[in-house]
Formats: structure tokens, sequence, C-alpha cells
């Protein structure tokens, strides 16, 4: 598909997963998706496990036997829209229990994305629908104080984010074996490997309650193990033992319980036995970007 000339014709997809638990805020999340201002933007769920509630006419839906965890289910709603997402130019992924709050946030993208042609996603602003803040996990940079302040990044939040399609066909898709937990960076390096840049845009915002995210039952478990797996996929061998060392000391730091450190300990000696993928680890140019934005890929 060639690339568009202007903002007005640039397609823009939707990916939505759900556990089928929250139909009134999965129906609440489509509602502000179809109210966005231009171009309808195409909807495509994809229920993990789960029986889907009634869809509003047009959306693209697949119900999946089990769950394939976030990176998985994402895969299969890019899918949706035809392979690596060719029937539109971009996909959002948002969280089911997200909102848009505003109506011009699929202009902000078309805008963005048509303005730099190496834009190769947009992380959204993550805020409490009911306090208003941000999260400082939710801003993707060290210097996280100032979540109102937009920036290049190296890195996203899954949940709400845009990708353009160009960069799954360059850089390939998130790693469904990761099932949850640094999904996003894995694709971010590629991304930036392949020679895509990546945007926080503070006025593009999404609401979602605020969480913490040890609510998921393997969450030390599989963020110790995919830990290993990014590093082992994606860095240069030099620098694998100073990312894990680095994050082997900050964890320690955190003082986490003994049990969450037992989990943690499991899933670290797992990405090590276990296989993690393909190995295509990033040129020292892109080491060096990624220095330049602040956050070299040690830490």
């Amino acid at each position: 598909m060639s690339a568009p000339t202007s903002a007005e014709s640039f397609r823009l997809g939707a990916v939505i997963i759900t556990m089928g638990n929250r139909p009134e805020e999965l129906a609440a999340l489509i509602d502000s998706v179809r109210a966005q201002e231009g171009a309808a933007v195409e909807l495509a769920v994809v229920g993990q496990g789960a029986e889907l509630p009634p869809l509003p006419e047009g959306v693209r839906s697949v119900e999946l036997p089990e769950n394939l965890g976030i990176p998985g289910g994402r895969n299969v709603g890019i899918e949706l829209f035809g392979c690596d997402g060719r029937d539109v130019d971009a996909v959002l992924f948002l969280d089911d229990d997200g909102h848009l709050p505003r109506t011009d946030s699929a202009r902000l993208l078309r805008e963005a994305f048509t303005a730099d042609p190496e834009l190769g996603i947009v992380a959204f602003r993550i805020a409490d629908p009911d306090t208003g803040v941000t999260q400082r996990r939710h801003v993707p940079r060290l210097r996280a104080s100032d979540p109102l302040r937009s920036s290049r990044v190296t890195t996203f939040l899954g949940g709400a984010t845009a990708v353009r399609c160009a960069v799954f066909e360059q850089a390939g898709q998130l790693p469904a074996e990761f099932f949850y937990a640094h999904e996003e960076t894995d694709l971010a390096w590629r991304a930036a490997d392949a020679g895509w840049a990546i945007d926080y845009r503070a006025d593009v915002v999404l609401h979602h309650p605020t969480t913490s995210p040890a609510r998921h039952a393997t969450y030390f478990h599989n963020i110790a193990r995919n830990r290993v797996w990014l590093a082992r996929r994606n860095l240069p061998a030099l620098l694998v033992p100073l990312y894990l060392g680095t994050w082997f000391l900050l964890t320690l730091a955190r003082r986490p319980s003994s049990e969450a450190l037992k989990a943690w300990w499991g899933g670290f000696r797992a990405g090590w036995r276990e296989p993690c993928g393909p190995r295509r680890p990033m040129r020292w140019r892109t080491v060096w970007r990624l220095t330049r934005l602040g956050r070299p890929p040690v830490i």
C-alpha cells in the first residue's frame, strides 16, 4: 500500500483484546473510538478464550479458543486488518478498560504520522479518569517527572499506543512468546533498529484506572524471564551481561518480598533455559541512537 499523501487519507484501525469480563467498559471504549473526528477508525476486537458480547455492525472480531497473552492477542488483532495490518496505515492498541476522553485523538495521530514519515510508533499519555494523574511508570522515559511534556522516546506502553503498519512489515510483530511484560520494548528496539522513531504524545490521552502491574499473577516471573529474553534476542553480546546485571541490582534495591524475589529468580533462570525466539542483535549505531535519546540499552 502506498503512503497516504494527507492526514485525511491516513487510515487508522484499533485493536482491542478482552477477556470478556468488562462488557460495559468495552462498550464505552468502542463508543469513544467511534466518536473520533474525521474518517471512521476501523475496529477489531479479540476475545482471549472468551465469548464476545454483541458488537456494533462493522466491527471485525474473533473469539480465540484460549488466552494467547497480550502480545499474541494483539498480533491476531493486527491480522484482522490483513497481513501485517495492510488494510490500514496504523493500528491503535487500546486496553479494554480504557477510554478516549477527547474526540481529536485520531486526528492528532493522523497528523503526526503524515507530518513525519520516519515516525513509527506513538505512545499516548495514560491518565486516571477520576484524578487526571499519570503514573510515573506510564511515562516511557527515565526523566518522567513531567508527564505533560511530549518527547521522542525509546519505548511505549502497549495498551495506549499507535503503530504504523510498515513497522510490522519491516521489524515484525509483537513477540507472542512473551505472553505479558516487555513485549513493547522488544518491538520498540526492533523498530528503532529498522530506522523508525517513537514519540510520546502528552496531548493524545487514554483514560485508564490507576492500577499496579503486580496485579497479574505471573508478574514477577514474567518481568524477569522476559527481561532475559529481551537481552538475548536484541542486544549485542557485550551488552547482555551489563543490561541484566543492572536490572538484577535494581531489583534487589527495590527490596521485593521473599515470595516476589523467589518468583523473580525463577523467571530469571527460565529466561536462560527456555527458547526466546530468533536472535537479531541491534546494530551499534542503534545503541548509540538510544543512548542519545537518554536511555542506553543497559537500563
